[in-house]
């Protein structure tokens, strides 16, 4: 079964939608790093939809090649120039080929990327999308084409995306773009700008529109979604100076969590990423308040030294964190908690290493994705900081790390059996053609024999057993006991 356990892997995917009448020109779409960027790239779907494009999931037939990139490992960045290497090599049969790159790698590189890698034809920025049909047309004329300037409004709240290789069950809605928390080793702030929100009425009406076409699940979306807070539009800094009036009828992320909520009652709402230093109870309390939203909460705590903790910028200590978790397991006991963990972060000493295995053991998370520092240039920890720890010691802080987080995981998981829990089917298990793949409510992967059910139903699974990171189980009447 699939392990929850990540270390530097990062994913890439191909995406494809039902052909539009009318559009001849075919579009091909690879995504990489985080799930921002996937939705990023159903935006941009429907974006060039209009202009013409049809999506393939072939490269080889494309007249325009986009790779939507991500900035947050060194390993992220060496995968995507791996990608144009084979763009290079279709390139050749196809002259008329035109290749861009989109994202966060293209807002840190900007022209370099026209000058590094001869086969870009054109560079955008996460805040530049609704520019591509002007961006194109200077491409189809022969001229490179780069729009990688950051927006403080952009939000992309009028279009509605196009669902990309989609399950039809679960979809992204992104609630935030941008972040203020400027931690030191984190690009993002420089390729994704400062907070802004959303309104809440768009996001209802993207829900509105999910539920309509029949998914059964949403994942409220943003690098930070706690700091949600929309008061009429502008930046999070400028709340200061907003009226009374404004503040007053302001929308946070709890009372946003209890809106969708309330206004869907059938569907299943997850949201990630959370911050600990912008966490407030009121979310946890909402979470536990609506049966319909999952009880599983992403809390990145990336170190569990203090010391480390402020050279990262976090503006928590270890004990604040605790308390957190605390106040989580107190207001929802059964509440999965997964985390970000970076080893290996300039200066850490192995009494630095020695907490976050203690926070790891004490903590017991359900899974969590792992990391060894890879320094991002530009970011305060690059300039600041020299990447001191050597890659051997790195490598063996991470296995360590790991090691405790699989022993913690497979505890987790093993709670689970004995249990009757709601599952969505999403798809057909990658092991058997007998069996189903879904999550239940604490994004724990579940799989059952098929029997009579298909995609997208919420079915109860009696859990029988289990490996280290996957349950197994056997569906069940929701009046049956045992």
């Amino acid at each position: 079964m699939e392990e929850k356990i990540i270390n530097e892997d990062i994913q890439g995917q191909s995406l494809a939608i039902e052909k539009t009448i009318g559009n001849d020109r075919k579009l091909y779409i690879e995504s990489y790093g985080c799930a921002m960027n996937f939705s990023d790239s159903e935006i941009v779907a429907s974006i060039l939809s209009k202009e013409g494009f049809n999506t393939t999931q072939k490269l080889e037939e494309a007249d325009l090649v986009l790779v939507n990139t991500c900035s947050i490992r060194e390993k992220a960045e060496l995968t995507v120039r791996k990608r144009l290497e084979k763009y290079n090599a279709v390139k050749k049969d196809r002259p008329h080929m035109k290749v861009g790159v989109l994202g966060c790698m293209a807002e840190r590189l900007k022209s370099k990327f026209l000058e590094e890698e001869k086969i870009v034809d054109m560079v955008v920025g996460p805040d530049a999308y609704k520019d591509l049909p002007n961006l194109i047309q200077e491409i189809d004329e022969g001229r490179d084409a780069v729009n990688v300037i950051l927006s403080k409004e952009e939000t992309y709240g009028d279009i509605s995306p196009v669902r990309l290789n989609t399950n039809g069950v679960s979809a992204l809605v992104s609630i935030t773009r941008g972040c203020d928390n400027m931690c030191t080793f984190c690009v993002v702030p420089f390729t994704r700008g400062r907070e802004r929100s959303r309104e809440p009425k768009s996001i209802l009406q993207e829900i509105e529109d999910l539920s309509n076409k029949g998914f059964k699940e949403i994942t409220l979306l943003g690098q930070n979604v706690d700091s949600y807070l929309w008061y009429g539009g502008g930046l999070k800094k400028e709340f200061v100076n907003a009226t009374e009036m404004q503040k007053a009828t302001a929308t946070n992320f709890s009372s946003l969590l209890e809106m969708v909520a309330k206004a869907f009652p059938k569907m299943r709402i997850r949201f990630s990423t959370s911050n600990p230093q912008d966490m407030t109870l009121d979310v946890i309390e909402t979470v536990a308040k609506y049966q319909n939203i999952c009880k599983h909460i992403h809390l990145p705590v990336q170190s569990g030294s203090n010391r480390i903790l402020k050279e990262m910028n976090r503006l928590h200590t270890i004990e604040e964190y605790f308390e957190l978790i605390d106040n989580i397991r107190r207001i929802l006991p059964d509440c999965a908690i997964s985390q970000d963990m970076i080893s290996g972060f300039p200066t850490e000493t192995e009494e630095d290493h020695q907490a976050t295995l203690y926070a790891l053991e004490k903590i017991q998370y359900d899974f969590g994705y792992m990391y060894s520092y890879s320094e991002r240039p530009g970011t305060m920890a690059a300039r600041k900081l020299e990447d001191d720890v050597p890659e051997t010691t790195k490598k063996r802080r991470l296995a360590e790390i790991i090691a405790v987080q699989r022993e913690a995981g497979h505890y987790r998981t093993k709670q689970h059996v004995g249990k009757i829990e709601e599952v969505l089917i999403e798809g057909t298990s990658k092991k058997s053609e007998n069996d189903w793949m879904g999550r239940n409510p604490y994004n724990a992967v579940v799989i059952f024999p098929k029997e009579n059910y298909k995609v997208g139903d919420f079915v109860n699974v009696k859990i029988t057993d289990c490996t280290s990171a996957t349950l197994l189980g056997k569906a069940v009447e929701l009046s049956e006991n045992n």
